[in-house]
């Protein structure tokens, strides 16, 4: 993952001192006005980013005899063999196939109908077109830049410079549905990213496994009391500001460990087995572990950040996808399999996020260039699972969809319309969608239907 310390220094300071003691908070939340409609129903977001640039081009391949025919000759050693891939049926077709490292997927797909793929979604300014492309209007700023594309994927903010996330914006708009909630709204199993910090909500992060809350004091007396200190010396005024919104933040962390803490010693043993030696299947079973202490917690609403990376495969991309997808599949099916046991799979709604796709002409050493429009996988029972929505690219160089002439896809679908989908099924209010994703009046609809 790529940082901008210019871009990210004033929203990481408040969270530095947390950071240092392995442990970040939130913030005293402000007022923001009740949501139109009041539900205490629970519900779950999960977002897996896949840092990188995920080549979805071999995450979803054309399997009709046309469709593949062009497909092999364009990706040429990039091409997976056709009887590999994991035929995905819609009735009684089956036009595409999964990469043949995802069967878990396939399964989830064609078997427990809780799986769905959206195409060729992307940052988008505005409805574009190749011809507006070349004209260079509206467009996204930095396009195929890693750092640029990662934080408008996270904020939808498209130009200037972001200062918060729009899960975090949503968070700040569903606080009246955490009302007396002993925990903030937002978890990150990997790192502080932007995705995460609202304008007043502010994430906990934690280290997947690991015990939340400062490390090197033990429970014994001599160790609370200790503890107890630092708490106190945090309270103190020193008449600098910085100093003084870095305790704060950093004296509340302290008070949301021990809680989490506390709530984690009291659940049931996760009985799903998850992988082992699979990085992103220790954090998605850190999340459910936190879904299961939700009533200890009191919250309604929840949004966890995971991630996985390693997709920037400049070369050598066939293993490294292989190695990639074998962890990213058995860890989704194991995460489901526990929202079933937990009795929450209708109410927890997984989806990835990737800066951007690769492009389908193949580069050297055996990887890909950085492109555009990808393919993303929503997971849940509350997914209208077994379809593809949105709507594929034409796979042909320097054809309608491409904005040159190595299969760089223009998005058909933005950012602002796939994650407006899963806030509204979040419970955030059509009225309150505008102030979280500033291009979605730009589209017809802000509701891409894949959520029930």
């Amino acid at each position: 993952m790529s940082h901008h310390s210019r871009r990210d220094f004033m929203r990481l300071t408040c969270c530095s001192a947390a950071t240092a003691a392995m442990v970040s908070g939130l913030s005293k939340f402000g007022l923001v006005s009740a949501l139109a409609e009041a539900t205490t129903s629970y519900k779950a977001l999960v977002c897996i980013f896949l840092f990188g640039g995920n080549d979805a081009n071999n995450l979803v391949v054309p399997i009709d005899a046309t469709g593949y025919a062009n497909y092999q000759t364009i990706r040429a050693n990039l091409a997976l063999p056709q009887a590999s891939l994991l035929p995905l049926q819609v009735g009684s077709a089956a036009n595409y196939g999964l990469h043949p490292n995802l069967p878990e997927l396939q399964g989830l797909f064609n078997t427990n109908k809780s799986l769905a793929i959206l195409a060729n979604v992307g940052t988008l300014v505005l409805p574009t077109t190749r011809a507006n492309y070349m004209s260079q209007a509206s467009l996204p700023e930095n396009l195929f830049s890693h750092s640029d594309q990662q934080e408008q994927w996270q904020t939808t903010q498209l130009s200037g410079l972001p200062n918060a996330g729009w899960a975090g914006k949503v968070a700040d708009k569903i606080q009246s549905l955490n009302t007396g909630a002993a925990f903030p709204p937002i978890l990150s199993v990997a790192g502080n990213p932007i995705f995460c910090t609202g304008d007043v909500s502010r994430p906990f992060t934690m280290n997947p496994g690991s015990t939340p809350g400062l490390s090197g004091f033990s429970t014994s007396a001599a160790g609370q009391a200790r503890l107890l200190s630092v708490q106190q010396l945090l309270t103190f005024d020193t008449g600098i500001s910085l100093v003084q919104a870095t305790s704060a933040v950093t004296g509340q962390a302290i008070q949301e460990g021990i809680v989490l803490a506390n709530a984690l010693k009291n659940i049931p043993a996760i009985q799903t087995v998850f992988p082992a030696n699979n990085g992103l299947a220790s954090q998605l079973k850190q999340v459910a572990q936190v879904i299961a202490a939700r009533s200890a917690l009191s919250v309604q609403r929840q949004i966890f950040f995971c991630s996985l990376g390693g997709f920037d495969t400049h070369s050598d991309q066939l293993p490294t996808q292989v190695g990639l997808y074998s962890q990213l599949s058995p860890a989704m099916l194991a995460f489901y399999q526990a929202t079933q046991e937990l009795g929450v799979s209708n109410e927890v709604t997984t989806f990835t996020l990737s800066e951007f796709n690769r492009t389908f002409q193949p580069g050297s050493n055996g990887g890909t260039d950085h492109a555009w429009g990808s393919h993303q996988i929503m997971m849940g029972d509350a997914v209208k699972g077994n379809a593809f929505y949105g709507q594929f690219p034409t796979l042909a160089l320097a054809g309608p969809d491409d904005t040159g002439s190595n299969g760089r896809w223009i998005p058909s679908t933005s950012v602002d319309q796939y994650a407006a989908t899963l806030a509204t099924w979040f419970g955030v209010a059509n009225t309150d969608l505008p102030s979280i994703f500033p291009n979605l009046a730009n589209f017809q609809t802000s509701n891409l239907g894949f959520l029930g």
